[in-house]
């Protein structure tokens, strides 16, 4: 498939969804162009509580949502179809998919957001998991070993325990536990939930009835432990998706650097959401990335015209 849009969206997370709005509300032809599903990470979000107008609602829920508020103003969305080479400097910008299409644009806004960092540590355990809301259900009345004491670490741990884990022991590198005390406070309030800190994992051994014997090291004392458990979810943190730009745009650490506008280096490329260089990456501070991009890539198309 071939096609021109006034602007193509490479990823469908929050902020390529509200950037998608913006436009085409400014009567601008939009195409965002998906490698899995649109949502991004908020899709794996259990309960998001921090968005304005949702007192309470589910990350899948609320990129429903969006989803259908960008398609009722006539967004085209290719889902499943990931971008594998791009043209970017220049006029029209192009992006080539995996799919053999081909989709040209004026503006290119990059959205593509991060991706889960794998756990480091080598093993054939297959109940790896990354996400509680795709692979949580299979642990009803069973023990889990959640790594990571961050905010994620202890939403999907709330998670698990509302699925009906028996036990979920939290486990945390560094000396504390960097979530929200008081969504600590409500994790270890269910009986079900603990943590403890300045642990790592040293090994994961499958056992022949499925589970796997954790190797747990204290690295203040030095003691070390070993804990049964039938699965493991993993929340160290996430790296960008940006791979596909090496080369191409000013980047740091691996983040896009954009100015305040969300312009990259390259005129008519911006980008947006957690994969640009910044301290704060939320689900609404993505949203505001959105609409400044959306806004100045509308000042561009009107300068080329």
């Amino acid at each position: 498939m071939n096609g021109h849009s006034d602007i193509l969206i490479i990823g469908g997370g929050i902020g390529g969804m509200t950037a998608a709005l913006y436009a085409a509300r400014a009567n601008l032809s939009v195409r965002i162009v998906e490698k899995e599903v649109c949502g991004g990470l908020v899709n794996w979000t259990h309960t998001v509580e921090n968005v304005p107008s949702y007192k309470s609602i589910h990350g899948m829920d609320l990129m429903t949502a969006c989803r259908e508020h960008v398609e009722s103003l006539g967004v085209t969305i290719e889902e499943v179809n990931e971008v594998e080479e791009v043209r970017l400097v220049g006029q029209p910008k192009e992006v080539r998919t995996s799919e053999g299409d081909s989709f040209t644009a004026d503006v290119v806004v990059i959205a593509t957001g991060r991706k889960p960092i794998p756990l480091p540590v080598e093993t054939t355990f297959e109940k790896l998991h990354y996400c509680s809301v795709c692979d949580g259900t299979a642990y009803k009345d069973k023990d889990v070993l959640v790594v990571g004491g961050g905010n994620s670490g202890f939403d999907e741990s709330l998670y698990l325990a509302g699925l009906g884990v028996r036990s979920i022991h939290i486990v945390e590198m560094f000396p504390a536990c960097a979530a929200a005390q008081s969504t600590q406070d409500r994790a270890l309030a269910t009986g079900i939930i603990r943590a403890s800190v300045n642990t790592t994992i040293t090994a994961l051994e499958p056992l022949p009835d499925g589970r796997c014997r954790a190797s747990l090291k204290d690295t203040a004392s030095g003691a070390a432990s070993e804990e049964t458990v039938d699965g493991v979810f993993c929340f160290i943190g996430q790296k960008p998706n940006t791979a596909l730009f090496e080369g191409l745009i000013d980047m740091e650490k691996g983040y896009i650097r954009t100015d305040e506008d969300m312009r990259t280096s390259l005129p008519g490329v911006f980008a947006v959401g957690d994969v640009r260089a910044k301290r704060y990456r939320q689900i609404t501070t993505a949203m505001g990335d959105g609409t400044i991009a959306a806004l100045e890539a509308e000042r561009f198309i009107r300068s080329l015209r």
